[in-house]
């Protein structure tokens, strides 16, 4: 049977578990293809809350919760860094692979040394475009027409394994970062299970080819990031909007307050219902324009003109445009800094 450890951190990472020691489940079934976790890698519990409190990873909570449930004995590691002393338990284990998405570290050569078929990894790009952390919210920042995931070997730099597969999908310029995150855990974990049971039935890796092309980076998000420059077009903050959901989300200043917006669009996306929306105006951009109440709040841009859909007072809970305006009765004229 495959001896498989999985690493991940994050809460699409703990779904990608959950749909992988399913499948180990009904592995079984078929004995020549049969794997099973046995470890996972996840980072540190961190402060969370006003009152600091240690949580622990969605990867480690879950693991943990189905060690409880199933009366399993996956062994969990939660190093800041991954040192001789947990090579040495992760040795105990006997593991033939790695796999992971979204752990966050660079890896070593001895860490690779104690996999029999080395580590595989799902990306969220087409690589080598958009090596690094952050290929979602890149490819919505870009205006991306096509995206996708790819499977690749993990090597010691970073992102620059082999490809053994790409699944490619069409862009609509609606998708934000979360959904675009979920659609590659899907992907994703499909063909980790279907190749998955292919080592365990054949004894050797995949096929995998050298990445070609000119290789491009990712930049690191910042919460800063978030502030929306009016000067900018309506297509450009739309595109700002869906890539920083959930975080560090897109941010103004009304009045002095700070005020999220959490769901926007540029006009121009529904010209051809509603043209009279669409124009430019004179107004200073960032000025609040209009309230539609079939479509909006109408702010003017740089270029065009964008339409939010649900609002966020600091502190305050979220809002539809319509429950923003019955408490903003003044907000029309209110320019956005």
């Amino acid at each position: 049977m495959l001896r498989v450890v999985y690493g991940g951190s994050p809460q699409v990472a703990a779904t990608i578990l959950e749909l992988l020691l399913r499948d180990s489940e009904m592995s079984k079934a078929t004995p020549d293809e049969q794997y099973e976790i046995v470890g996972v890698l996840t980072n540190p519990p961190t402060t969370r809350g006003r009152h600091s409190d240690l949580v622990p990873t969605e990867v480690e909570q879950y693991a943990r919760t189905w060690n409880e449930a199933r009366g399993t004995d996956i062994k969990i590691l939660c190093p800041e860094h991954v040192c001789a002393p947990e090579r040495e338990i992760l040795a105990s284990l006997k593991p033939d692979i790695f796999i992971c998405f979204a752990y966050g570290h660079i890896l070593g050569p001895k860490f690779f040394s104690l996999f029999k078929y080395g580590g595989i990894n799902i990306h969220p790009s087409l690589l080598p475009k958009y090596r690094g952390a952050t290929p979602i919210n890149e490819c919505i920042l870009n205006m991306d027409e096509e995206t996708g995931c790819s499977i690749q070997t993990m090597a010691l730099g970073m992102d620059e394994g082999d490809i053994i597969t790409c699944h490619k999908y069409r862009l609509t310029g609606n998708e934000n970062a979360e959904y675009l995150l979920r659609q590659c855990s899907v992907y994703g974990t499909a063909m980790f299970t279907q190749y998955l049971r292919q080592i365990s039935r054949t004894g050797v890796l995949p096929p995998a080819t050298p990445q070609v092309g000119e290789p491009s980076y990712c930049t690191k998000i910042k919460k800063e990031d978030g502030k929306i420059d009016w000067k900018l077009s309506a297509e450009k903050i739309d595109a700002m909007i869906r890539a920083y959901t959930p975080w560090p989300g897109c941010f103004t200043t009304a009045n002095g307050l700070q005020l999220r917006i959490l769901k926007g669009r540029a006009a121009s996306k529904i010209a051809a219902q509603d043209p009279s929306i669409t124009k430019n105006t004179a107004a200073v951009p960032g000025t609040v324009l209009d309230y539609n109440k079939q479509r909006g709040i109408l702010i003017q841009t740089g270029d065009g003109v964008l339409i939010a859909t649900e609002l966020q007072w600091q502190s305050k809970k979220a809002m539809d445009y319509k429950s923003f305006m019955n408490g903003a009765r003044n907000f029309i004229g209110t320019v956005l800094e």
